[in-house]
Protein backbone atom coordinates (compact mmCIF):
# COMPACT_ATOMS: atom_id res chain seq x y z
CA UNK A 1 0.00 0.00 0.00
CA UNK A 2 0.96 3.70 -0.59
CA UNK A 3 1.76 5.54 2.72
CA UNK A 4 0.37 8.88 3.34
CA UNK A 5 1.65 11.75 0.80
CA UNK A 6 4.73 12.10 3.00
CA UNK A 7 4.62 14.03 6.63
CA UNK A 8 3.28 17.01 4.67
CA UNK A 9 1.91 19.00 7.88
CA UNK A 10 -1.59 21.04 7.30
CA UNK A 11 -1.40 23.54 10.09
CA UNK A 12 -4.92 25.37 10.42
CA UNK A 13 -4.32 28.53 13.36
CA UNK A 14 -1.68 27.14 15.78
CA UNK A 15 -2.20 23.36 15.02
CA UNK A 16 -1.09 20.78 12.59
CA UNK A 17 -4.41 19.04 11.62
CA UNK A 18 -3.06 15.77 10.40
CA UNK A 19 0.00 15.23 12.90
CA UNK A 20 -1.21 11.71 14.13
CA UNK A 21 -4.36 11.36 11.98
CA UNK A 22 -4.04 8.81 9.03
CA UNK A 23 -7.19 11.01 7.46
CA UNK A 24 -9.50 14.10 7.99
CA UNK A 25 -13.06 14.19 7.72
CA UNK A 26 -14.60 18.05 6.73
CA UNK A 27 -18.04 17.45 7.39
CA UNK A 28 -20.36 19.84 4.63
CA UNK A 29 -23.10 21.73 5.39
CA UNK A 30 -24.71 23.83 2.75
CA UNK A 31 -26.63 27.06 3.73
CA UNK A 32 -28.29 27.08 0.19
CA UNK A 33 -31.41 26.74 -1.43
CA UNK A 34 -30.03 24.97 -4.60
CA UNK A 35 -27.16 22.65 -3.69
CA UNK A 36 -27.45 19.51 -5.55
CA UNK A 37 -27.45 17.15 -2.72
CA UNK A 38 -29.33 19.22 0.26
CA UNK A 39 -30.13 22.09 -0.94
CA UNK A 40 -32.60 24.11 1.21
CA UNK A 41 -32.18 21.35 3.77
CA UNK A 42 -30.48 23.97 6.26
CA UNK A 43 -31.26 27.20 4.95
CA UNK A 44 -32.61 28.03 7.94
CA UNK A 45 -30.00 29.19 9.90
CA UNK A 46 -31.33 26.87 13.04
CA UNK A 47 -31.41 23.88 11.20
CA UNK A 48 -28.05 25.01 9.93
CA UNK A 49 -26.49 25.01 13.19
CA UNK A 50 -28.33 21.73 14.28
CA UNK A 51 -26.79 19.64 11.60
CA UNK A 52 -23.03 21.31 11.94
CA UNK A 53 -24.02 19.83 15.77
CA UNK A 54 -24.76 16.93 14.35
CA UNK A 55 -21.74 16.23 12.21
CA UNK A 56 -19.28 17.36 14.94
CA UNK A 57 -20.71 14.93 17.02
CA UNK A 58 -20.19 12.17 14.43
CA UNK A 59 -16.90 12.67 14.22
CA UNK A 60 -16.16 15.51 12.23
CA UNK A 61 -12.57 16.73 12.05
CA UNK A 62 -13.61 20.23 10.62
CA UNK A 63 -16.67 22.01 9.18
CA UNK A 64 -17.13 23.18 5.68
CA UNK A 65 -20.02 26.11 5.30
CA UNK A 66 -20.67 27.04 2.06
CA UNK A 67 -23.81 29.31 0.97
CA UNK A 68 -23.44 29.37 -2.84
CA UNK A 69 -24.23 26.54 -4.45
CA UNK A 70 -21.53 25.48 -7.09
CA UNK A 71 -23.37 22.24 -8.97
CA UNK A 72 -23.01 22.09 -12.61
CA UNK A 73 -25.17 24.93 -14.25
CA UNK A 74 -25.57 27.35 -10.97
CA UNK A 75 -25.44 30.65 -11.12
CA UNK A 76 -23.04 32.97 -8.99
CA UNK A 77 -24.85 34.63 -6.19
CA UNK A 78 -23.81 38.17 -5.22
CA UNK A 79 -21.33 38.42 -2.27
CA UNK A 80 -24.16 40.77 0.09
CA UNK A 81 -26.53 37.55 -0.53
CA UNK A 82 -23.81 34.94 0.18
CA UNK A 83 -22.78 36.73 3.56
CA UNK A 84 -26.63 37.08 4.38
CA UNK A 85 -27.01 33.32 4.38
CA UNK A 86 -23.65 32.40 5.93
CA UNK A 87 -22.94 35.49 8.29
CA UNK A 88 -25.72 33.97 11.17
CA UNK A 89 -24.80 30.52 10.40
CA UNK A 90 -21.20 31.16 10.57
CA UNK A 91 -21.64 33.12 13.90
CA UNK A 92 -23.76 30.79 15.46
CA UNK A 93 -21.44 27.32 15.15
CA UNK A 94 -19.06 28.86 16.00
CA UNK A 95 -20.61 30.27 19.30
CA UNK A 96 -21.75 26.29 19.40
CA UNK A 97 -18.03 24.31 18.60
CA UNK A 98 -15.82 26.32 20.05
CA UNK A 99 -13.07 24.38 19.02
CA UNK A 100 -13.76 22.69 15.99
CA UNK A 101 -11.95 23.99 12.86
CA UNK A 102 -14.51 25.71 10.65
CA UNK A 103 -14.06 26.27 6.55
CA UNK A 104 -15.81 29.01 4.73
CA UNK A 105 -16.42 27.37 1.04
CA UNK A 106 -16.27 30.70 -1.23
CA UNK A 107 -14.33 32.50 -4.23
CA UNK A 108 -15.06 36.04 -2.79
CA UNK A 109 -12.59 37.72 -1.17
CA UNK A 110 -15.47 39.96 0.66
CA UNK A 111 -17.11 37.05 1.99
CA UNK A 112 -13.80 35.41 3.01
CA UNK A 113 -13.35 38.29 4.94
CA UNK A 114 -16.11 38.48 6.57
CA UNK A 115 -15.97 35.09 7.37
CA UNK A 116 -12.45 34.87 8.81
CA UNK A 117 -13.63 37.47 10.88
CA UNK A 118 -16.28 35.76 12.39
CA UNK A 119 -13.97 32.78 13.40
CA UNK A 120 -13.37 31.04 10.14
CA UNK A 121 -10.15 28.96 10.15
CA UNK A 122 -10.13 27.85 6.75
CA UNK A 123 -10.91 29.29 3.20
CA UNK A 124 -12.00 26.52 0.55
CA UNK A 125 -12.00 28.15 -2.69
CA UNK A 126 -13.12 25.83 -5.48
CA UNK A 127 -11.45 28.38 -7.91
CA UNK A 128 -8.11 28.32 -6.34
CA UNK A 129 -8.06 32.10 -6.39
CA UNK A 130 -9.13 32.49 -10.06
CA UNK A 131 -12.15 33.87 -9.84
CA UNK A 132 -11.12 36.91 -7.21
CA UNK A 133 -7.75 38.54 -7.52
CA UNK A 134 -8.04 39.57 -3.80
CA UNK A 135 -8.71 36.27 -2.04
CA UNK A 136 -5.37 35.15 -2.37
CA UNK A 137 -3.50 38.04 -0.94
CA UNK A 138 -6.44 37.89 1.69
CA UNK A 139 -5.22 34.81 3.04
CA UNK A 140 -1.73 35.15 3.09
CA UNK A 141 -2.66 38.47 5.27
CA UNK A 142 -4.72 36.89 7.72
CA UNK A 143 -2.69 33.25 7.79
CA UNK A 144 -5.25 31.55 7.09
CA UNK A 145 -5.32 27.93 5.62
CA UNK A 146 -6.40 27.62 2.40
CA UNK A 147 -7.70 24.71 -0.09
CA UNK A 148 -6.95 24.71 -3.65
CA UNK A 149 -9.69 23.11 -5.51
CA UNK A 150 -8.70 22.05 -9.85
CA UNK A 151 -11.72 23.59 -11.80
CA UNK A 152 -12.07 24.60 -15.09
CA UNK A 153 -14.23 27.27 -16.38
CA UNK A 154 -16.97 28.58 -13.74
CA UNK A 155 -19.84 25.92 -12.36
CA UNK A 156 -22.38 27.20 -15.01
CA UNK A 157 -20.56 25.87 -18.15
CA UNK A 158 -18.06 24.01 -16.81
CA UNK A 159 -19.68 20.19 -17.88
CA UNK A 160 -20.75 21.87 -21.67
CA UNK A 161 -17.84 20.16 -23.20
CA UNK A 162 -15.13 19.13 -20.62
CA UNK A 163 -11.87 17.35 -22.42
CA UNK A 164 -8.85 15.88 -21.02
CA UNK A 165 -6.03 13.38 -22.61
CA UNK A 166 -4.62 12.62 -19.32
CA UNK A 167 -6.49 13.99 -16.23
CA UNK A 168 -4.38 13.17 -13.63
CA UNK A 169 -1.38 14.73 -15.31
CA UNK A 170 -3.13 18.01 -16.41
CA UNK A 171 -5.45 18.65 -13.52
CA UNK A 172 -2.11 18.41 -11.67
CA UNK A 173 -0.04 20.84 -13.94
CA UNK A 174 -2.73 23.11 -13.70
CA UNK A 175 -3.02 23.11 -9.64
CA UNK A 176 0.94 23.48 -9.52
CA UNK A 177 0.42 26.80 -11.11
CA UNK A 178 -2.28 27.76 -8.62
CA UNK A 179 -0.03 26.56 -5.76
CA UNK A 180 2.87 28.84 -6.99
CA UNK A 181 0.20 31.24 -7.65
CA UNK A 182 -0.49 31.01 -3.64
CA UNK A 183 3.03 31.29 -3.01
CA UNK A 184 4.02 34.44 -4.78
CA UNK A 185 1.02 36.02 -2.86
CA UNK A 186 2.43 35.12 0.51
CA UNK A 187 0.49 31.67 1.33
CA UNK A 188 2.39 29.82 3.33
CA UNK A 189 2.93 25.87 2.44
CA UNK A 190 2.35 24.46 5.37
CA UNK A 191 -1.70 26.33 4.80
CA UNK A 192 -2.02 24.82 1.67
CA UNK A 193 -3.89 21.71 0.49
CA UNK A 194 -5.02 20.16 -3.02
CA UNK A 195 -8.54 19.23 -4.05
CA UNK A 196 -8.51 17.54 -7.84
CA UNK A 197 -12.20 18.88 -8.50
CA UNK A 198 -14.12 15.58 -8.76
CA UNK A 199 -17.15 16.26 -10.80
CA UNK A 200 -16.27 20.05 -11.70
CA UNK A 201 -15.63 20.54 -15.45
CA UNK A 202 -14.93 16.47 -15.68
CA UNK A 203 -16.21 13.50 -17.26
CA UNK A 204 -17.42 10.26 -15.78
CA UNK A 205 -13.98 8.84 -17.31
CA UNK A 206 -11.91 11.69 -15.54
CA UNK A 207 -13.11 11.34 -12.21
CA UNK A 208 -12.49 7.69 -12.38
CA UNK A 209 -8.82 8.50 -14.00
CA UNK A 210 -8.42 10.99 -10.95
CA UNK A 211 -8.98 8.75 -8.37
CA UNK A 212 -7.47 5.87 -9.96
CA UNK A 213 -4.02 7.83 -10.02
CA UNK A 214 -3.39 10.85 -7.66
CA UNK A 215 0.06 10.08 -7.50
CA UNK A 216 0.97 13.65 -10.27
CA UNK A 217 -1.22 15.52 -7.72
CA UNK A 218 0.83 14.16 -4.92
CA UNK A 219 4.13 14.66 -5.96
CA UNK A 220 3.18 18.51 -5.83
CA UNK A 221 4.16 17.86 -1.86
CA UNK A 222 1.30 19.15 -0.06
CA UNK A 223 -1.85 16.62 1.12
CA UNK A 224 -4.72 16.23 -1.04
CA UNK A 225 -8.32 16.65 -0.30
CA UNK A 226 -10.98 14.25 -2.03
CA UNK A 227 -14.83 15.57 -2.70
CA UNK A 228 -16.54 13.10 -4.04
CA UNK A 229 -19.61 12.52 -1.91
CA UNK A 230 -22.85 11.77 -3.59
CA UNK A 231 -22.21 12.98 -6.87
CA UNK A 232 -23.00 12.32 -10.09
CA UNK A 233 -20.12 10.23 -10.52
CA UNK A 234 -21.51 7.49 -8.49
CA UNK A 235 -24.89 8.20 -9.97
CA UNK A 236 -23.61 7.49 -13.42
CA UNK A 237 -21.76 4.33 -12.33
CA UNK A 238 -24.66 2.77 -10.46
CA UNK A 239 -27.79 4.85 -11.45
CA UNK A 240 -28.27 5.41 -7.68
CA UNK A 241 -30.21 8.95 -6.71
CA UNK A 242 -28.85 11.23 -5.07
CA UNK A 243 -29.54 10.23 -1.41
CA UNK A 244 -28.98 6.49 -2.35
CA UNK A 245 -25.59 7.53 -2.79
CA UNK A 246 -23.70 6.90 0.37
CA UNK A 247 -21.87 2.80 -0.81
CA UNK A 248 -20.48 4.34 -3.87
CA UNK A 249 -19.07 7.32 -2.31
CA UNK A 250 -17.38 5.17 0.35
CA UNK A 251 -16.17 3.10 -2.40
CA UNK A 252 -14.36 5.80 -4.12
CA UNK A 253 -13.12 7.08 -0.88
CA UNK A 254 -11.72 4.41 0.38
CA UNK A 255 -9.51 3.85 -2.68
CA UNK A 256 -8.37 7.13 -2.86
CA UNK A 257 -7.64 7.12 0.89
CA UNK A 258 -5.67 4.44 -0.19
CA UNK A 259 -4.09 5.90 -2.91
CA UNK A 260 -2.62 8.33 -1.05
CA UNK A 261 -5.38 11.28 -0.19
CA UNK A 262 -5.33 12.59 3.47
CA UNK A 263 -8.87 14.61 3.95
CA UNK A 264 -12.39 13.78 2.51
CA UNK A 265 -14.86 16.50 2.23
CA UNK A 266 -18.55 14.34 3.23
CA UNK A 267 -22.37 14.48 3.73
CA UNK A 268 -21.73 11.35 5.69
CA UNK A 269 -19.55 11.40 9.01
CA UNK A 270 -20.50 8.25 10.85
CA UNK A 271 -20.12 6.10 8.34
CA UNK A 272 -16.82 7.86 6.69
CA UNK A 273 -15.26 7.42 9.77
CA UNK A 274 -16.38 4.11 10.35
CA UNK A 275 -14.98 2.82 6.58
CA UNK A 276 -11.57 4.99 6.38
CA UNK A 277 -10.51 3.49 9.97
CA UNK A 278 -11.12 0.18 8.40
CA UNK A 279 -9.04 1.16 5.49
CA UNK A 280 -6.09 2.37 7.26
CA UNK A 281 -6.10 -0.73 9.86
CA UNK A 282 -5.96 -2.67 6.30
CA UNK A 283 -3.25 -0.58 4.92
CA UNK A 284 -1.50 -0.36 8.63
CA UNK A 285 -1.57 3.23 8.97
CA UNK A 286 -3.40 3.57 12.28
Amino acid sequence: MRPPAGSAAWRVGGRDLLADRPFLLMGVVNVTPDSFSDGGRFLDPGAAVAQAVRLAEEGADLLDLGAESSRPGSDPVPAREEWRRLGPVLEQVRAALPELPLSVDTTKAKVARRALDAGADVVNDISAGRLDPGLLPLVAERGAALVLMHMRGVPKTMQEAPVYADAPAEVAAELAERLDAARREGVREERLVLDPGIGFGKRVEDNLALLRDLSPLLALGRPVLVGASRKSVVGALTGAGVEDRLPGTLALHVAAFLGGARLFRVHDVAAHRQALTCAAALAGKE
